[in-house]
């Protein structure tokens, strides 16, 4: 009997699922549910949440395949199509990145692609866009979609591939953003007072979607300058350090070993009577042997899981951001240029994924020990940004629109009808536009969007959702083993760091193994 499987959702993860889906020798009926109007394109690559200016902060290098590369298919485009997007067809490499609409262009026609040779190899492949899931109905061995077009199913399993969740544009007004994906790019911006909560590429894209009204970047003898078209427009991005994100670095693609922090040294930890400080003794002693100098210079051989952050930002606290933000963009290009590999950042960059295998076993106390500390230097490492984007802050800095604040621990914040005033230990702010950057905020159980699995993962007590390792719900009454949840904000609070294609094509690769093994079982008993 051919397996019927749904897939909720027609980004990155939905994608992934059904390339790994399509491995089965045996057919399978697929039935893709995109709500937009086009199917594999995702929210965060798609021409209403984002503009041209806004880049991707993932490589070609680290991007899995579908059907092809992301630097095959990059090659294979028109040059004139290549150029609107600033793209020179001579230029392109491995390493670059590029603007997220093309990204969004990449998936959409891999999704395609796949869609047609999966058929030619007796797969049946549907796609229903403009089509939202509204409700998951379990019957006794099926489940059931309740959509904006009517019911659909039974399906044997149903895979929730939703991808970033933000605040809808009904939230937005013509002064509050409560995301940059909320009614941003459309809105028309004044040449205002612009406040920005974060700093982080989030934060960017949405400095860049304000100030794209308000001028243009120009690029002469290779410097990047900003040129407004009038005057009275003030950008503040802010968060309680200050501190811009750093440049991504060059390091060697894909990851080679540690050294110290070993899968079984890390599962070692879990049975510490202390995990968290079992584990940073394996992260100190992996950068000490990594970078001797950096370890001396920070004074890590004195430092504990608590103290390694303070450390770890202290200089670019006590910094200017812009001109640190200029020296380690002088630096990263020229490490790229010379392919030389920071050992700390490398060491860092790697490590993050092997400690993201613990925190669901840390206590709670450690777990809070945790966010306020390790995390904050993992996601900075590992959140590092396009050359490009720092050269973008720089040269607003430079035309006088951009500034950075740092808010401190304590502040208050107050939205009003016309502005939003920010109140500091030390003074007293007043924006007449607000955009809320910060990002995507781990979602509960509460948060789900189907009625009928909400309630059966409340009455099952779980407040987050909890899954298996191949992502299939474990507790919830009538969906245990047969929903795949690979939704990350749902994911978030045990995965702290899941976060990217990467993740989403890992994710994925893990649920289409989950969905045969299962299958496989079901045919034996």
């Amino acid at each position: 009997m051919t397996q019927r499987i749904a897939i909720v959702g027609t980004g990155p993860t939905g994608i992934y699922t059904l390339q790994q889906l399509l491995q089965s020798p045996a057919p399978l009926s697929v039935t893709l549910f995109e709500k937009a109007d086009k199917a594999g394109i995702g929210m965060p690559y798609s021409p209403e949440t984002v503009s041209k200016s806004m880049l991707a902060n993932i490589a070609s290098i680290e991007i899995p395949p579908v059907t092809t590369s992301y630097l095959d298919w990059l090659e294979d485009q028109p040059t004139g199509k290549l150029a609107s997007y600033g793209l020179d067809a001579e230029d392109l490499h491995d390493r670059q990145f590029t603007p997220r609409l093309l990204l969004g262009e990449y998936f959409r026609d891999q999704l395609l692609t796949l869609t047609t040779s999966a058929g030619q190899a007796g797969h049946q492949i549907d796609i229903c866009e403009r089509t939202e899931v509204l409700d998951i109905l379990p019957t006794e061995d099926r489940l059931l979609l309740h959509t904006s077009q009517g019911e659909a199913g039974p399906f044997d399993r149903v895979i929730l591939a939703t991808g970033h969740e933000f605040p809808d544009e009904d939230e937005a007004s013509r002064t509050y953003f409560p995301s940059p994906w909320s009614g941003l790019i459309e809105a028309e911006i004044p040449a205002t007072s612009v406040g920005i909560m974060g700093t982080s590429l989030s934060a960017i894209d949405a400095a860049m979607a304000v100030a794209g009204q308000h001028g243009r970047f120009r690029r002469k003898d290779g410097e990047l300058s900003f040129h407004p078209s009038g005057t009275g427009l003030q950008i503040t991005l802010m968060s309680r350090s200050g501190v811009l994100p750093e440049a991504d670095f060059y390091c060697p693609l894909p990851y080679e070993p540690l050294a110290v922090m070993t899968e079984a040294a890390v599962a070692a930890c879990a049975k510490q009577p202390e995990p968290l400080d079992a584990l940073f003794d394996l992260v100190r002693a992996e950068i000490m042997q990594a970078d001797p100098a950096y370890a001396m210079r920070i004074g890590l051989g004195g430092l504990d899981a608590d103290s390694f952050a303070d450390a770890y930002f202290a200089a670019r606290e006590a910094a200017d951001p812009f001109r640190w933000a200029r020296s380690n963009l002088e630096e990263v290009e020229r490490n790229k240029a010379d392919k030389v590999t920071v050992p700390w950042r490398y060491a860092l960059l790697r490590m993050h994924e092997r400690v993201e295998e613990i925190v669901a076993d840390l206590p709670e106390h450690d777990r809070e020990r945790l966010d306020k500390g390790l995390k904050k230097v993992f996601v900075d490492n590992y959140a590092a940004v396009p050359s490009e984007s720092i050269r973008r802050l720089l040269a607003l800095r430079d035309a006088g629109i951009l500034s950075v604040l740092a808010l401190g621990e304590d502040y208050d914040l107050t939205r009003e009808q016309s502005r939003t005033v920010i109140e500091t230990a030390r003074d007293t702010h007043v924006f007449h536009v607000f955009i809320d950057a910060r990002g995507q905020k781990p979602l509960s159980s509460k948060d789900m969007p189907f009625p009928t699995l909400r309630s059966a993962l409340l009455d099952a007590g779980e407040e987050i959702p909890e899954v298996a390792e191949d992502y299939s719900l474990i507790g919830a009454r009538g969906f245990a083993g047969r929903v795949f949840l690979g939704s990350i904000p749902y994911l978030m609070h045990d995965r702290p760091f899941v976060q990217g294609i990467t993740a989403c094509a890992d994710i994925a690769e893990a649920i289409a193994s989950g969905v045969a093994t299962r299958r496989r079982r079901r045919l034996v008993s």
